[in-house]
């Protein structure tokens, strides 16, 4: 009989110019410069050691490039939040904070909590991606300079209100620019349909989910509801009994199913339904505009998952 091969599991913190592996449980380390040839190396080193499973974090797409090399290489691996990791440090006792420690770190995060491998953005969803955060930046720098603007005294108003303008401008372009990648697509051509028959879905939700969660249509409806952040989480102990929260997820697509909630609400039921229901029960307004949001998002994750559109509570309730 065949003795039984020793799981391996791999941690690696990213830096925007490295990256350090830590492996267990040979407790091997190395570190790769963080660039496309130190990427090539290290995935091919690592793929060699057939691991059960590689750990990553999320650093605001430093890690990108690492894991879609491993991925294509086909070893396993989670991109997680970096506040899950930081919570285990601190039940590990683990105050002190190297790369080399975080990696090391990392690699006990993959043995002890095993996080789900996700499947990783395609190209073509990280394009839209990449689109829709600059229209979110652009946004945000008028909304700032629309602010100055009532305050700015004679001498600077002129240059405030040109790059008003010239952000105004900036935005259609990138509007042009997101809808030639969805019409470019049909994939995305048909997901979009799918998602705007959806009551309270406009265009910007719509992309929102499109590139901010290709996982939509492929999870449960509790896996999809945790991985945004609208799943209520207990606060109880013993007797106690706390008001459930949301916490967590992803903020870019709670941001804009919040905004789609309200559409929905408005336009009637079942949304405005379920929301009148809870209010009548006594629930906080905000409370039932949060269920109204997990609603709408398990809503869309079915219809893209049976690849039908929306046609009422049938599709809600599964």
């Amino acid at each position: 009989m065949c003795a039984m091969e020793t799981p391996i599991f791999i941690g690696i913190d990213v830096s925007k110019r490295s990256l350090d592996v830590h492996v267990l449980p040979s407790n091997e380390h190395w570190q790769s410069a963080n660039t496309p040839a130190g990427v090539d190396e290290l995935s091919t080193r690592i793929a060699a050691l057939s691991p059960t499973l590689v750990v990553l974090e999320a650093t605001g797409k430093y890690e990108a490039p690492c894991a879609a090399a491993l991925a294509a290489q086909g070893v396993p691996v989670a991109v997680v939040n970096p506040r899950q990791t930081r919570d285990f440090a601190r039940s590990t006792g683990q105050l002190a904070k190297t790369d080399r420690i975080d990696a090391a770190l990392l690699a006990l995060f993959a043995e002890r909590v095993r996080p789900e491998v996700r499947e990783l953005p395609d190209e073509e969803t990280e394009a839209l991606a990449a689109i829709l955060a600059r229209r979110r930046q652009l946004i945000l720098m008028r909304a700032a300079e629309k602010n100055r603007q009532h305050v700015a005294s004679r001498a600077v108003r002129k240059s405030v209100e040109a790059h008003i303008e010239w952000l105004d401008a900036a935005i259609s372009d990138v509007d042009g620019e997101l809808r030639d990648a969805v019409e470019s697509s049909s994939i995305w051509r048909a997901k979009e349909k799918l998602l705007r028959s959806v009551p309270g879905v406009g265009p910007g939700l719509a992309l929102t989910l499109l590139a901010d969660l290709p996982e939509l249509g492929k999870l449960s409806r509790r896996e999809i509801a945790a991985l945004v952040g609208v799943a209520p989480m207990n606060r109880d102990s013993g007797s106690y009994r706390g008001r459930r929260s949301v916490q967590g997820g992803r903020g870019v697509v709670r941001v804009a199913l919040y905004m789609g909630a309200l559409t929905a609400v408005r336009l009637g039921a079942p949304f405005r339904a379920l929301y009148e229901r809870l209010v009548a029960k006594g629930k906080p307004k905000k409370v039932a505009l949060v269920a109204v949001m997990r609603k709408l998002l398990v809503t869309c994750n079915a219809v893209l998952r049976d690849e039908s559109v929306w046609h009422g509570k049938s599709v809600i309730a599964s």
